[in-house]
């Protein structure tokens, strides 16, 4: 045996560390030294690195494996605890009695906020209205949000608090649906995510006095978040849709020490963006956030919106309609126009495309770029890719663009037969829904992701559905043809969403020289029935060698702050 040089900081030992680096995929045993993994071996070697002032962790024979990294999570957007939470409320009678309850516990409230109602909830399969809400609010201004962010709900004395009438339905904050018989809003606003979550909409939304604009809540909702994302052996999230506005924010969580996790902010490019705010998204990227803490640079953009209330966009009509097919953002050459330019001044762009028409528009938006500027390592993301048309899946890979999926959203209880999505497109579109597996044969890299606060923010969730296509309670699968084994999924968690964003080299794989981010679980997610993979924790989280979760203070298997598992899918 060969002493080290130099003790070092940090070993652990007696593990199976599943590296994900396929040049040496198993050992027992690792040594960190200055925040990075300084050797991988045998338990009979790692004494060599062990000094007084070591600390050591005995795994006692459970799973290592490197932190993961969330491609797609909303912490700073988050889940709210002053809001009414509607997550589970399977009818409007139930969505009554939760908001009744919050308002007689709160009755000097100036607003009823809501947030994680299900569209499936609204009887006949129809959209809210005021109707809907206002004999359980009153007078009280009442704000609801659904599960996706991508739509908001909203009552009486709202509408008069916020503006809204028949000749103010364009707002910086969304779209009001109008009556098509009296030309009146419904109360239903659409393209919340697009307008509301931009940094003019919040903006608005902040002055007409909305509690859960205020940047108060915000940090609220980005803290909480940041110690379940530690919680859950998140070592790197990816925020994907942020304003200059909210970098502050992030600011605050690290001078705070809680920003234990890593993060890579992408910032949103909504319609209207010039190139004075290009070139300060550029001079944000540049300055101080470029270290491996905080980093900004990607774009977001999108192209669709979503299936359940029939806005995203797709090759042939909704199920049940006879023309309708949803609309794209912008005009395909107008789009193809914007990547080109985009991806000539060297931004990485992630676009939302839910539907088989929006995913076809980024996917011919790239080609034409890489024909325009010549090819180059872009890695663009389809984020979501949720209806993917089959004569699209090999361009993925043959274009370079990553597909940013989220495999909760596939499960039979979320998207399946019998919910607004599955219904929506129509049965014989459901062997385009998440193809995982199709994906995967054709060579294209999976990132995978949460979509927090859409579903649940754990790891596990996720990878047992990759799995099975089964609900998290067990049950029959849906699509099971579209599944990945385990160690696909695991590998789409860590090296896929760390190539996916830049960072194969320094994350994704337990490897000698990159940063030493890692978990060890509770139960070897890589051996153990599938069934048993949601009840798995993380026991220890390191990040950059030094132990952020399972350490003193926080011992191994505690409960997540908050218990804040599954804000908008409860498990059954």
């Amino acid at each position: 045996m060969t002493l080290a040089a130099h003790p070092a900081d940090l070993v652990v030992r007696n593990a199976r560390i599943h590296t994900v680096d396929p040049v040496l995929p198993e050992v027992q045993a690792m040594a960190v030294s200055g925040g990075r993994i300084a050797w991988l071996g045998s338990d009979d070697d790692a004494a060599a690195w062990t000094g007084p002032h070591t600390r050591v962790i005995n795994a006692a024979g459970k799973l290592v494996l490197p932190g993961f990294i969330d491609a797609h999570n909303h912490v700073r957007l988050g889940s709210d605890d002053a809001c009414v939470q509607l997550a589970g409320a399977a009818t409007l009678d139930e969505v009554h009695a939760r908001i009744r309850a919050w308002h007689t516990a709160h009755p000097d409230a100036p607003w009823i906020e809501a947030e994680a109602f299900d569209y499936s909830a609204i009887p006949d399969g129809r959209m809210p209205t005021t109707a809907d809400l206002d004999p359980v609010t009153g007078d009280v201004p009442a704000f609801v949000l659904s599960y996706d962010v991508h739509t908001a709900w909203v009552n009486t004395a709202a509408l008069h608090r916020l503006g809204i009438d028949r000749d103010h339905t364009h707002l910086p904050f969304g779209v009001a649906v109008t009556d098509p018989a009296t030309g009146e809003p419904t109360g239903f606003i659409k393209d919340f995510a697009v307008k509301g979550l931009s940094r003019d909409g919040h903006r608005a939304l902040r002055e007409l006095g909305l509690p859960w604009a205020s940047a108060d809540r915000q940090y609220g909702r980005l803290t909480a978040s940041l110690d379940d994302a530690i919680a859950f052996g998140i070592t790197t999230v990816v925020e994907p849709q942020n304003s200059l506005d909210d970098l502050a924010l992030f600011d605050r969580a690290r001078a705070e020490g809680r920003l234990r996790s890593r993060i890579v902010a992408a910032l949103f490019h909504p319609r209207g963006t010039t190139d004075a705010d290009l070139d300060d998204f550029a001079a944000a990227a540049a300055r101080t956030h470029a270290d491996d803490r905080l980093r900004v640079g990607p774009l977001k953009l999108y192209i669709d919106d979503v299936v359940e209330p029939r806005t995203a966009a797709l090759l042939e009509p909704y199920a049940g309609c006879r023309h309708h097919r949803g609309d794209t953002f912008y005009p395909p050459q107008e789009f193809a126009a914007l990547l080109a330019k985009l991806d000539a001044r060297g931004f990485q762009c992630f676009v939302h495309a839910t539907g088989d028409r929006g995913i076809r528009t980024v996917l011919d938006a790239v080609e034409h770029a890489r024909t325009v500027n010549g090819p180059r390592d872009a890695r663009h993301q389809v984020v979501h890719v949720e209806c993917l048309d089959p004569e699209d899946t090999s361009r993925f890979a043959e274009f370079g663009v990553v597909a940013c999926m989220q495999p909760r959203h596939a499960a039979p209880e979320v998207a399946g037969p019998g919910k607004d999505w599955a219904e929506n497109v129509g049965a014989e579109r459901w062997h385009k829904a998440w193809p995982l597996r199709s994906l995967h044969t054709a060579g294209a890299v999976l990132a995978l992701s949460s979509d927090w606060n859409v579903a649940e923010m754990d790891p596990m969730v996720g990878i047992y559905t990759a799995v099975t296509r089964r609900p998290l309670g067990g049950g029959e699968p849906w699509m099971p043809e579209e599944t990945i084994s385990v160690e696909t999924a695991v590998h789409g968690y860590t090296m896929g969403s760390a190539y996916a964003n830049f960072l194969e080299h320094d994350r994704g794989s337990l490897t000698v020289g990159k940063a030493a981010d890692f978990v060890v679980l509770s139960r070897d997610i890589l051996r153990s029935a599938p069934e048993d993979i949601p009840d798995t924790v993380a026991e220890t989280v390191v990040v950059g060698g030094r132990v952020e979760h399972g350490g003193e203070g926080h011992p191994p298997g505690a409960p997540v702050p908050g218990d804040r598992t599954s804000p908008t899918r409860p498990r059954p």
